[in-house]
């Protein structure tokens, strides 16, 4: 069995975050913290890892010491392989600890006997919600613009021994994939959606959330099966719960269920760090 470390959110403030994973700590942004550190200065500077934002979009890390390869975190109930990115990312995202918990909850109360239940991941990147239904029973396809972030999920599958349950792993724009779908008349009971605010698809498609979010959602709305549920999440300045709350009764109509709510993860120090909002939809 892989040798595995949890994951622990310690201290946030003055637009930093400071992560633990086994004996190794991570110092890096979270612009939303811009209250003052409660940790000590003392534990701060025990980060081996510490990631530099560039004027310029993207960064670099400074290391201490370099972290073991793989470094792997347990979060969830899951594992992942964590890899310091320039953009600062570390490969898991724990404020999604909740929504893979509703996902599971989702497969088994669609689940019947002799039917998958069948789960679309769009912007899957390192797999989590893909891993969460897999592991729940359902059939899973996995969908992201990056041949590395599809394969790094497919690394994470191995990690958690998911390598062989029915996932499929597919590297394409998610906007070009569900209008594929619509044509297809393929229906999923769950889709799982964590859009970024600003991407590019594998042929230099621009993807900006706020310009395409209303067209997002009405494509994913044309591929739910009856009775499907929705799990949308974002992290893009000027969405909040009232608006997805909004935005949701729009696109799914006044007679879907919606539950909208702030996006947040626990710090040891005290308090919460804010990390998006998502919004549930369940139809009737």
């Amino acid at each position: 069995m892989t040798e595995s470390q949890p994951y622990q959110l310690l201290d946030c403030g003055d637009g930093r975050r400071l992560e633990e994973v086994g004996s190794w700590r991570f110092d890096r942004q979270a612009a939303q913290a811009f209250w003052p550190r409660m940790a000590p200065a003392s534990e701060w500077q025990r980060a081996q890892c510490v990631h530099v934002r560039s004027e310029r979009g993207g960064g670099h890390w400074e290391f201490r010491s370099q972290p073991p390869e793989p470094l792997v975190a347990r979060h969830g109930g899951l594992l992942f392989g964590l890899k310091p990115t320039p953009f600062g990312h570390l490969g898991l995202f724990p404020e999604h600890a909740a929504a893979w918990d509703a996902v599971r909850e989702g497969v088994t109360h669609r689940g019947a006997p002799g039917r998958k239940v069948s789960v679309l991941n769009l912007f899957a990147y390192t797999g989590g919600a893909s891993l969460a239904a897999a592991a729940a029973g359902a059939s899973v396809v996995h969908v992201d613009a990056s041949s590395g972030a599809v394969a790094w999920a497919r690394a994470n599958a191995a990690l958690n021994a998911l390598e062989d349950r029915p996932i499929r792993w597919i590297e394409d724009d998610c906007t070009a994939f569900l209008a594929r779908e619509k044509r297809r008349e393929q229906r999923h009971d769950i889709v799982i959606l964590d859009p970024p605010s600003f991407g590019r698809g594998p042929k230099g498609e621009i993807f900006e959330l706020e310009n395409t979010v209303v067209p997002l959602l009405e494509s994913v709305r044309a591929v739910l099966a009856d009775g499907a549920s929705v799990f949308f999440s974002c992290h893009t300045a000027g969405f909040t719960p009232l608006v997805l709350l909004r935005l949701g009764t729009a696109i799914f109509g006044e007679k879907a269920r919606l539950e909208a709510s702030e996006v947040t993860v626990p710090v040891r120090s005290g308090g919460v760090l804010p990390s998006g909002v998502a919004l549930r939809v369940h139809l009737q």
